[in-house]
């Protein structure tokens, strides 16, 4: 009987150490875009649409009147908080606590920002309508980018690993910049005071250092209605929250480690592919070629895959060249680079971007999610096969953040 379970060990521990390393959400992700293609070019297509967008017949909140609506403004605020709980934790105590440690972080991110949307612009040229989509590929997906170095074991130091997460830290931070300020509808003022009231109402808690959870979660439920009809996009309230919720705990775990560790796998591994079921299908049927290769679907992949690459790895060299930052360390030139092609993943970001962008153009929306696709498979592959060709890193096997 003890050889039992160490033969069931032997057969089934590839398997398992895929599915418990930092791997496993982003091949569920890939799992789940895929599921949504089949699903959107199948018999059960007209299933697969009136699921998510069929009027509900009944519903709490007028304004969200489909499961699409929910997912989309309700479930994403929790990825939201989880993300704002990850950027206060990792700016107090964390990668990001010291001047020196954000230059590299913060230059690189922001340059993956700016080049992919100045390739995009390039691309689509004057067209106004689609200019507003300049922000898509400006997004990095961490769970479908780290899913990837998953896969490829220890051939990328860990260095690399945790400046990859550090970058997707502020390139969040940037994204939700962007969302708040430039993918807003008309303000309502007297919601929006509202929201402001919640949000001092919660900070006074946060000063009075109250560590009781149930008073912060009643407040950023209450909050987050406030901001869904103040015009703001409702995600943002996820944010808001996050960073209202003290430091300070009844141990050595602070509350904001004890809420994001409770909260992330639900995040990574329920909301996000949710709400990556319900966008990532689109329905091919009567689409030619004329419109896979239209200029919104290659504008976005070529922000994706050649305006992330370049962004981010010139920042790197620039910075490293001048003094400003170093590189990290143990990591090589063509090792940074194909860290640079996986930061063109954008996958979750990008199409929550593309759905504020484009909405009620379900045609540019479809066109917009077969770019995004398109420069993640891409960058995907391309900075897959760049780091396969990598030396192995013996010491650096696993990730450094991961237990």
């Amino acid at each position: 009987m003890n050889d039992r379970p160490s033969a069931f060990r032997l057969v089934f521990a590839p398997v398992r150490a895929l599915f418990v390393s930092d791997a496993s959400a982003g091949i569920l992700l890939i799992l789940v875009a895929v599921a949504a293609m089949l699903a959107a070019n199948s018999p059960l297509a007209g299933e697969y649409e009136q699921l998510f967008y069929g009027e509900l017949p009944w519903t709490p909140i007028s304004k969200l009147d489909d499961l699409h609506l929910w997912i989309n403004d309700g479930l994403m605020a929790v990825f939201f908080f989880v993300v704002g709980l990850e950027v206060k934790r990792e700016w107090i105590e964390g990668q990001l606590s010291s001047a020196q440690s954000r230059r590299l972080p913060i230059l690189a991110a922001a340059a993956g920002m700016a080049i992919p949307a100045l390739v995009y612009v390039g691309v689509v040229g004057e067209n106004s309508e689609l200019l507003r989509g300049w922000a898509i590929p400006a997004a990095t997906d961490i769970a479908f980018a780290m899913g990837v170095l998953g896969l490829l074991g220890n051939r990328c130091p860990a260095s690399l690993r945790l400046f990859l997460l550090t970058v997707a830290i502020v390139d969040d931070i940037g994204a939700v910049l962007v969302i708040a300020l430039f993918y807003t509808a008309q303000i309502k003022l007297v919601w929006l005071a509202a929201a402001g009231a919640v949000v001092v109402a919660m900070m006074a808690l946060n000063r009075m250092r109250v560590a009781k959870y149930w008073p912060y979660i009643l407040l950023a439920l209450v909050l987050w209605y406030f901001v869904l009809n103040s015009g703001i996009h409702a995600t943002i309230a996820g944010v808001v929250a996050a960073l209202c919720i003290p430091m300070v705990g009844p141990d050595d775990e602070t509350m904001v480690e004890r809420m994001e560790h409770g909260l992330a796998p639900w995040s990574a591994y329920f909301i996000v592919p949710v709400f990556g079921f319900a966008n990532a299908g689109v329905p091919l049927a009567g689409m030619g070629v004329e419109q896979i290769f239209a200029p919104l679907p290659l504008a976005i992949a070529a922000g994706l895959f050649l305006g992330k690459q370049i962004g981010i790895f010139f920042a790197i060299f620039v910075a490293d060249k001048v003094g400003f930052a170093p590189r990290p360390d143990q990591a090589s030139w063509p090792e940074i680079w194909g860290v640079s092609i996986l930061c063109g993943i954008g996958f979750t970001m990008s199409l929550f971007i593309s759905g504020l962008a484009f909405a009620e153009q379900q045609l540019l929306i479809n066109e917009a999610k077969i770019g995004i696709l398109l420069g993640s498979l891409i960058s995907a592959v391309a900075g897959y096969t760049i780091l396969r060709m990598s030396a192995p890193h013996p010491n650096d096997s696993r990730s450094p953040y991961i237990d």
